[in-house]
């Protein structure tokens, strides 16, 4: 799947709130980085951790609080 799809599936994910995706992928992506295991099919040797992050939200893997 493009990249432009799966952006445009996360945002959906998080009511289009482009802030909130930002942070969340980020915050996600630090994590991944620091060891933890990503919930989809990515080989984090061979993808950014960002990218990953970002599926995995497309994917609905990683809910985002929509509240704070």
């Amino acid at each position: 799947m493009r990249i432009e799809k799966i952006t445009a599936k996360a945002l959906e994910n998080v009511n289009f709130d482009r802030y909130l995706l930002a942070s969340a992928v980020g915050k996600r992506a630090e994590a991944l980085a620091n060891g933890a295991q990503p919930l989809v099919d990515l080989d984090p040797k061979k993808a950014k951790y960002a990218d990953i992050a970002l599926l995995e939200i497309a994917e609905g893997k990683i809910t985002v609080n929509l509240e704070n």
